[in-house]
């Protein structure tokens, strides 16, 4: 690999760019209807998902196919995807670190410190399937046999069942959430918003939301760990 083809979080320019690079994957047209959500939340309307998921079956089948040049027959791979538990996403946000960052923003465009139009033309060029939809594109694909598929929670805080202060606890987790949120998001923030936008406010405003969400909730994230095998 060329150096110049490696992603740089927070520098280089065009394909360098890691910011860059990921807001060209965020499907087109999603801040017309999708304003004051950054994501798919349950106040989006259905063609937001179909955009998002239309979009991960191009990329993901593009992938497949580039994998099935490379293996041998009866070679395998195993994957492990971000995704989601349900087909059905009217009925629970399993996506609720980007609600949440949705509001903080929200609230930082009340206060004047970000504007509105930016707000709404943002959206995170990120997609979890459910386990339906990669079995069908493997399925429709066609390069491998599908040998197994399971889907496991992983905690948010992984000390949330733990014996003590639970306002410490929670407060001590959402840091670290917002942490690792952070890590991903601020080079697309910081893309799409600019310098004009101070992200140690962002991340602690987010972090005081994750705070109060872990004081009502036990949220996961969701795993999709399949087995392939090539044809």
């Amino acid at each position: 690999m060329e150096w110049k083809n490696i992603l740089h979080m927070n520098a280089g320019d065009g394909e360098t760019s890691y910011a860059n690079n990921s807001t060209l994957q965020v499907p087109e047209g999603l801040e017309s209807n999708n304003k004051e959500n950054i994501y798919i939340a349950m106040t989006s309307p259905a063609d937001v998902l179909e955009s998002y998921a239309n979009q991960f079956q191009r990329d993901f089948s593009k992938f497949l196919s580039f994998r099935g040049d490379e293996i041998v027959c009866g070679g395998r791979m195993v994957l492990s995807l971000a995704g989601r538990r349900m087909q059905d996403t009217s009925s629970i946000d399993e996506n609720a670190q980007y609600t949440i960052l949705a509001e903080t923003l929200h609230d930082m465009v009340i206060e004047g410190l970000i504007e509105k139009d930016d707000l709404y033309s943002f959206n995170v060029p990120i997609y979890t399937p459910c386990p339906q939809e990669v079995e069908t594109i493997i399925s429709s694909q066609g390069y491998f046999k599908l040998d197994k598929m399971d889907v496991y929670p992983v905690p948010w805080v992984p000390s949330q069942d733990v014996d003590g202060d639970l306002l410490f606890e929670n407060m001590r987790g959402a840091k670290d959430v917002a942490g690792g949120i952070r890590a991903v998001v601020e080079p697309m923030l910081a893309s799409h918003f600019g310098k004009v936008v101070n992200y140690d406010v962002v991340f602690e405003k987010y972090g005081k939301k994750l705070a109060e969400h872990l004081s009502k909730e036990k949220p996961s994230y969701f795993t999709i760990a399949i087995s392939l095998r090539r044809k």
